[in-house]
């Protein structure tokens, strides 16, 4: 079963390639979205997957790559979209 969940990150998380980073892991995972970052600092991911799948992307997210410093990851699930891919939006 296809899940979809909106996650905010927020924290030292732009400028350290945490969409890069966001984009190869949800692609290891095979999740199917997008991540951006948003005006106020934070970064946004809309995800598509399995629950498991989604939970490991979460898991992922509270760290970040080496440089980023996470304070907060924020979810909640929402209408499945059907992306095609997991793709960095600027």
């Amino acid at each position: 079963m296809i899940t979809h969940y909106d996650i905010t990150v927020e924290g030292k998380v732009q400028g350290v390639f945490y969409r890069a980073s966001t984009k190869e892991k949800a692609t290891q995972l095979d999740i199917k979205g997008f991540v951006k970052n948003q005006a106020d600092g934070a970064v946004f991911i809309a995800a598509e997957g399995s629950p498991a799948q989604l939970d490991q992307l979460i898991a992922w997210c509270r760290q970040g790559p080496p440089r980023a410093m996470v304070k907060n990851v924020q979810f909640q699930a929402g209408m499945v979209k059907g992306y095609e891919r997991f793709e960095v939006k600027h």
